[in-house]
This record gives structure tokens, C-alpha cells and sequence, in this order.
């Protein structure tokens, strides 16, 4: 199987922690059927803890592509790229007091793909259709990192502002930033993506309307 098909349309959304993408993300899931957009979130196919590796102070570091299994990422979405589904196990962020659940992705025409390294892979990379940037201030990102780690991963501060400071920025600054020259969208985010994300679900909507699929996608 090979990853493009003619038959589907692939989005690669990225961008720092804390930048917006897992909201943005949500807003584009409930603006469509999961016939027309599937998703799929390079999250999901982080390494169990014991792989990944450690700095200098001996903490893991998350923050690096390798600390993902990019191969097997690449292969579920030449899956659904050729109409096969995907099912695998969701990543919980080491998170004890969340039960992971399995996820079962439907092919669709369009598929979104979204994560920090989705644009790391050349492979994949040159297989988009479209590539957009979400960005803001390092001020916002730090922020909101620090909500989202306390909350929903249960992260004590000094942890977070640790990880910020010695894997995410270094991590942003290597493996994100020089693809702002390369994408064809950057949507700002300091305040609100509200009018890129509108306009981004206008254009998925028009592209459905012209979409022909030559084969059925399987079920």
C-alpha cells in the first residue's frame, strides 16, 4: 500500500506545546461527520515510559521524535489512507487516575494528522495536501502548559516549568520552527483562532462538495 491516494486528502496540523492545536482539533471534530473527516493524533503513538530517553538530570524527555513510534504512525495512515480502519489503545500521559480507551478511527476522504512531529517525517511531509502552523506567544504556550499538565495530567508545577524550560522549548525551536517557512498556513493563536479555524472548516466543507471517491471506503 502506499500513502497517497488520489482518493483522499490529507491536512498536517502542528504546532508548540500549549499553542492550541488539541482545542483546534476539537472544534474541526465537531463541525463534521466522522464519514467526511477522520483523525488522527501522533499522541496516541507515544513510547511506553521506559523507552523514552533521559537529559541530563535524569529526567524523560517527551519532547523528541524518537520519543514516538513515527514508523507505526506512518503505517496507520497509509491504512487509512487506502479506506482501512485503525483501532489502537489511547495514550493517557502517564496519567493514574484516567482509564485509557480504545480508539477506533474510520477512513474518511479527508484525514487530519496532528501532533508536534507530523511535518518531521519527510515521507509524510511531501504527502500532505495541506500544512498549517498554530502559534502564539511563548508567554501564552507556558500558561496554558502549565493548566493542561496540572489538570489534566496531574503535574506538580515544578515539573512542568522543568520540562518547558529543558525539553519543550529546545524541542520547539529544532523540530517545529523551521517549518513556519514551509507550511502553507500559520494561525495565529494569542487571543483566538476563531477566524483561521472558520475559515479552514469553509474550505473542508467546499472540498467535500467537489470530493468524489472512485472506491468505498470500508467500514
Amino acid at each position: 500500500m502506499s500513502l497517497k491516494n488520489t482518493n483522499t486528502f490529507i491536512i498536517g496540523i502542528s504546532g508548540g506545546s500549549g499553542s492550541g492545536k488539541t482545542s483546534f482539533i476539537k472544534d474541526l471534530k465537531s463541525s463534521f461527520d466522522e464519514s467526511e473527516v477522520c483523525f488522527l493524533c501522533q499522541d496516541d503513538y507515544y513510547r511506553p515510559r521506559e523507552m523514552q530517553k533521559e537529559d541530563e538530570n535524569g529526567i524523560k524527555n517527551f519532547d523528541l521524535p524518537e520519543s514516538m513510534d513515527l514508523d507505526e504512525f506512518y503505517f496507520d495512515l497509509v491504512k487509512l489512507s487506502n479506506g482501512l480502519p485503525v483501532e489502537r489503545d489511547e495514550y493517557t500521559f502517564n496519567n493514574e487516575i484516567k482509564n485509557p480507551g480504545i480508539l477506533h478511527i474510520k477512513p474518511a476522504p479527508i484525514i487530519v494528522v496532528e501532533g508536534l512531529f507530523v511535518f518531521h517525517e519527510p515521507k509524510i511531509f511531501s504527502s500532505m495536501d495541506l500544512k498549517i502552523l498554530i502559534h502564539a506567544t511563548d508567554i501564552q504556550k507556558i500558561i496554558r502548559r502549565i493548566k493542561r499538565d496540572r489538570v489534566e495530567r496531574n503535574y506538580p508545577l515544578e515539573d512542568v516549568l522543568y520540562r518547558y524550560e529543558h525539553h519543550v522549548l529546545p524541542s520547539f525551536e529544532t523540530f517545529i520552527f523551521p517549518f513556519f517557512n514551509k507550511v502553507d498556513i500559520v494561525i495565529n493563536n494569542n487571543r483566538t483562532y476563531d477566524l483561521g479555524r472558520d475559515m479552514l472548516i469553509s474550505f473542508l466543507k467546499l472540498k467535500l462538495q467537489h470530493f468524489k471517491v472512485e472506491t468505498p471506503f470500508l467500514v
